[in-house]
């Protein structure tokens, strides 16, 4: 589906399911030079388990227009403008990686029914070299990310698909990315600094999902930010890497489901 703000068209999955506004939304924010795709097991499931559901491909990603904002705070400015057309009351918010930062922030801004954060951090650097190849949109900046970001037990299978391979599919997914979109992106991860200090404005029930293996975002510094937040709670799928909504579509299906059953 397509919705126009400021006159660029922005593009959004339901997930199978005509928009109901009579159900709560449930609103998907996909990382770094990614797109709504890698939502595409977790919307279908929730758009049939009653909810109105909306991944959004973000601004200069997938079917959006851009230009994509250079912070995590634009983008939270953008996805206030997306928000507020549809008028819903009940929202969910779930952000993976990068559109973990952008949930953190928009929390902070705004009531949310429910929070849910895949691989987020309470820093996200960006190691040098991969934010130089980005830059230069070289391949290398695509080959690192999928590196890190699949775990090895998932590098040679694992895929909730028959015959699909995890760490091809995140290959070419980056490789669809508009020049420049991915540095922008990473440059916005590595400035945002107040993740911890958002979270302290953050009021509703948080869910933080993290993949054991997460070479991306360490599990090391979720602590710290889930400490920030009034009423948090913690996830740890085993064996998991970074691109967790693919390497265990299950389990986050799963526990995401019984956080919301017992936010509610």
């Amino acid at each position: 589906m397509e919705i126009t703000i400021d006159d660029r068209r922005v593009h959004f999955t339901t997930g199978g399911k005509e928009p109901d506004p009579d159900l709560p939304l449930m609103v998907f924010v996909h990382g770094a030079g990614n797109d709504q795709t890698v939502w595409q097991l977790q919307t279908r499931y929730f758009a049939h388990h009653g909810y109105w559901v909306c991944a959004v491909d973000l601004p200069g990603h997938g079917g959006s227009d851009g230009p994509p904002p250079d912070s995590v705070a634009g983008y939270a400015d953008w996805l206030e403008l997306l928000l507020d057309p549809l008028g819903a009351d009940d929202v969910t918010l779930v952000g993976h990686s990068m559109g973990s930062l952008i949930a953190i922030e928009f929390a902070s801004r705004r009531p949310l029914t429910a929070l849910c954060l895949l691989g987020p951090s309470s820093a996200m650097a960006v190691h040098p070299d991969l934010l130089a190849a980005a830059k230069a949109d070289d391949h290398l900046a695509y080959e690192l990310i999928t590196g890190w970001s699949v775990s090895r037990r998932a590098q040679v299978g694992g895929h909730a698909t028959p015959g699909a391979w995890l760490s091809g599919g995140q290959l070419r997914l980056l490789e669809r990315s508009q020049p420049g979109v991915l540095a922008s992106d990473l440059a916005a991860c590595a400035n945002y600094d107040r993740a911890i200090e958002a979270a302290r404005h953050v009021k509703a029930p948080t869910l933080l999902l993290v993949g054991e293996r997460d070479l991306m975002t360490r599990p090391a510094s979720v602590p710290a930010l889930t400490a920030g937040f009034a009423n948090a709670t913690t996830v740890t799928l085993p064996g998991v890497g970074h691109s967790i909504m693919s390497e265990a579509p299950d389990a986050v299906i799963d526990t995401i489901d019984r956080f919301l059953i017992d936010a509610h």
